[in-house]
């Protein structure tokens, strides 16, 4: 059977993540190694993202919501090339003071690839969904041209398992949420053992009568995977990629079971890792024909422009600068505005007058409406 051309994309992940949990002595291998596949084929033929402006507003969203699995999302805002999570910090993995926690946290100054804070299960769902909320807001107020973004989340059975998220379900399935989509981690184990301990249930039953289209899928088939995403974007109902996945794949004496989760991991662990899945590289080590794929997925986001054409065709100049962004790049819109974006401004235009202007100011405390100029 041949190898799939992206699989070795795969396998940096995995090798990325067991490499920084053996040096950490901790962590959760469960998740990075079992849906780096799935990761695989959302953020190169599907993720609408730009590593070098983390905080482009019509960018995707990804919400790592089993947070506990957070070697999965550092792997792949390193591999894609975002600023702060260079290789040194992949190896400072749950180091005090190091960007790569043992949950995500999202930084309370620029954006920097991390969505949002996780770690409590199902609360990331839920802030999913609050995402996806606003994006049908704001698309329905402003139209495709400002406001066109996916919110994806990557679920494990504990977030699922919660009693947020089954009212999550419920509501984003009434609201029919079309830019919602869960990647569920559907690997049968938790923390305990397996799901057989704790629940019955057809789990995706529970999402089709909420009223969301589900595909029931191989989650470490780059091409199924793929084509799920395509058909989930393309309806117009919430939707739930149930991945069947292994845990911990490629860890021989774990993979399958409990301990998957996170049983310790041994530098013997990954160098049987690497011979079992034919991965010839060093601890940390990425070959450059992979990183150069990795960092080619982001300029090549599907259906979108790039954040600065975006930019350029809806911000509102603050100076020379866009008040759309974080960053202090020059603005390249013209001195006139469209009609669209000019409802946008502020009558208090700040240095991000955007963010902290119109968009903390609640609907009905909103800046008047001007003309376009």
């Amino acid at each position: 059977m041949s190898t799939h051309p992206q699989q070795a994309l795969a396998h940096a992940i995995r090798f990325l993540s067991i490499d920084a949990i053996v040096k950490a002595q901790e962590g959760h291998q469960g998740v990075p190694l079992g849906m780096a596949e799935i990761a695989t084929a959302l953020y190169t033929r599907h993720l609408k993202f730009n590593p070098q402006d983390a905080g482009w507003f019509d960018r995707d969203r990804v919400v790592l919501s089993n947070g506990h699995g957070s070697m999965l999302l550092y792997a792949l805002l390193h591999l894609t090339g975002y600023p702060e999570f260079p290789i040194e910090e992949v190896q400072r993995f749950r180091v005090l003071g190091s960007v790569c926690e043992g949950h995500p946290e999202r930084p309370h100054g620029a954006a920097n690839g991390i969505e949002v804070t996780t770690g409590p299960l199902g609360q990331g769902i839920a802030n999913a969904l609050g995402m996806a909320v606003t994006e049908a807001y704001l698309n329905a107020r402003f139209g495709n041209g400002l406001v066109d973004h996916f919110t994806y989340a990557f679920v494990g059975d504990g977030c699922l398992q919660e009693g947020v998220g089954q009212e999550m379900i419920s509501l984003a399935g009434h609201l029919r949420l079309g830019k919602l989509v869960l990647l569920w981690d559907d690997n049968r184990i938790t923390d305990d053992g397996s799901t057989a301990l704790s629940i019955s249930e057809d789990v995706a039953e529970r999402f089709r009568v909420a009223g969301w289209h589900v595909i029931e899928v191989d989650g470490h088939d780059i091409e199924a995977v793929s084509a799920a995403l395509g058909a989930a974007r393309a309806d117009a109902r919430p939707s739930m990629l149930a991945c069947r996945t292994v845990i911990a794949k490629g860890i021989a004496r774990l993979q399958g079971q409990r301990g998957g989760h996170s049983g310790r991991l041994f530098e013997e662990d990954a160098q049987a890792a690497r011979e079992l899945l034919g991965w010839t590289h060093g601890p940390f080590e990425v070959p450059a024909d992979v990183q150069q794929a990795w960092r080619a997925a982001g300029p090549r986001s599907p259906s979108a422009p790039s954040s600065s054409a975006w930019c350029a065709a809806s911000c509102l100049p603050v100076g020379n600068r866009c008040c759309w962004t974080t960053s202090n790049k020059p603005c390249r819109r013209p001195p006139h505005r469209a009609a669209s974006s000019s409802r946008l401004r502020s009558t208090t235009c700040s240095r991000r007058c955007c963010p902290n202007a119109w968009w903390a100011a609640p609907i009905w405390k909103r800046p008047p409406a001007t003309s376009a100029a």
